[in-house]
């Protein structure tokens, strides 16, 4: 497969080879344009691109695609999914819009535990159809890659069915797929905490692992939920087996995940909804040292819970790097469309454009530890790319909330 674009509008990538760690403060508002660009794509890989006037003559062998007034831009990576579920949770929404908070509807056997539920009784075939029909509807609006969490099964074989259809959704469609073990979700009706806490993992993580399924490890570090000596015991758990953690954290209340989370470790932060002055003063200092994690933002739970935004604004101007994703789940975030989580960074986070595209794709490939393969458009990287409609200028995507600007969603060049 030998594809050439030509008379693009322009790229925002770089001819050259550079640099594939994370992009950090002021590096996310200077990324690299290409105007008047061609792209050439070669089994699945970016081979080259520059200006129009350095274009080879010869079509001899390409082929050649006219895409003018279009850009390109690296694809949307989706650090932080829910992707696998049974079913929808409406009446849970009508009780959030009667006045019931997160935390009450848990409580009236609501939320994560609902899921649960309704997953046990769904087979594998069924779970894995649901799954291929929201990956092609992430895909439609930008999605290229994804991280996918188990977390609904509560259970060890329903956990591993969650992990299996990701498994098998990997085969199933073309799109990179990482499947993350988060056995630590909730806790089930009539459960000892710290009896479960041992079962998830002492007993399943192992099994699992040894099974192929996980790729991460993941957390619920909140109030009510896990604590901070929990996550510590899952990483250490894990990090013998060479999987590494990703830990939801600080999205209710700050209770020490961000600096246990340094301290495992761990490949990223995900929520920080808030986030204390010592939790900020951490992460700089963490990433000073050069050990991360990478910071991961969720607006639009914030928007459907309406909870505060992660402070990205201020993350980024003590010149942390951030990361973008959609949380896609039935319960607090009910949308895969990460051109609405770039609107919603801009508008309700005060991200610059080039910023939330950065956080979208260098910082979200990096928060995968995926950074040398993909959310970047250079020589050498994958060719998970976007293809717009004509525009002058590609900011007309986050602009625009709900039109969709983007007319083609290329895996692997295709």
């Amino acid at each position: 497969m030998r594809i050439r674009y030509t008379h693009l509008a322009g790229v925002v990538g770089s001819p050259e080879g550079l640099e594939t760690g994370a992009l950090c403060g002021p590096q996310m508002n200077d990324l690299p344009i290409v105007r008047d660009a061609f792209v050439e794509l070669v089994d699945g890989k970016i081979a080259a691109l520059g200006s129009m006037t350095d274009c080879p003559e010869s079509d001899a062998g390409w082929d050649i695609r006219t895409a003018k007034g279009q850009w390109m831009l690296p694809g949307f990576v989706d650090s932080h999914t829910h992707l696998v579920h049974a079913a929808d949770r409406v009446a849970e929404f009508r009780m959030r819009l009667d006045g019931a908070s997160y935390q009450e509807i848990s409580a009236a056997g609501g939320g994560i535990l609902n899921s649960a539920a309704a997953l046990e009784k769904m087979d594998e075939s069924a779970l894995l159809d649901a799954l291929l029909e929201r990956l092609e509807l992430a895909r439609s609006t930008g999605t290229v890659a994804a991280e996918i969490k188990s977390g609904y099964g509560l259970t060890f074989e329903a956990e591993r069915k969650m992990l299996r259809v990701v498994r098998a959704a990997q085969s199933a469609q073309s799109l990179p797929l990482w499947a993350t073990f988060l056995g630590l979700h909730a806790l089930p009706k009539d459960q000892n905490l710290d009896h479960f806490v041992g079962e998830a993992i002492d007993r399943w993580l192992p099994a699992l692992a040894d099974e192929g399924l996980v790729d991460f490890v993941d957390l619920f570090c909140e109030a009510g939920y896990f604590r901070t000596f929990d996550l510590l015991r899952l990483a250490e758990a894990a990090d013998r087996r060479g999987i590494r953690l990703k830990a939801h954290t600080n999205q209710f209340h700050s209770i020490g995940g961000v600096s246990a989370s340094i301290q495992a470790k761990a490949l990223s932060v995900d929520h920080l909804e808030v986030l204390s002055d010592e939790d900020l003063s951490a992460l700089k200092t963490a990433w000073s040292q050069g050990i991360g994690p990478m910071p991961v933002a969720l607006p639009h739970c914030s928007l459907f819970l309406n909870i505060p935004y992660a402070p990205g604004r201020a993350m980024i101007d003590a010149g942390l790097p951030l990361a973008l994703a959609s949380d896609c789940n039935p319960g607090s975030s009910p949308s895969s469309d990460l051109r609405m989580v770039w609107s919603l960074a801009t508008s309700q986070m005060k991200l610059r454009v080039d910023e939330g595209l950065a956080a979208l794709t260098a910082n979200a490939a990096y928060a995968l530890g995926a950074q040398e393969r993909m959310g970047r458009i250079q020589p050498g990287m994958e060719a998970h790319v976007l293809l717009t409609k004509p525009m002058t200028d590609y900011a007309q995507i986050p602009y625009f909330t709900s039109e969709n600007y983007i007319a083609q969603t290329l895996i692997y060049g295709q």
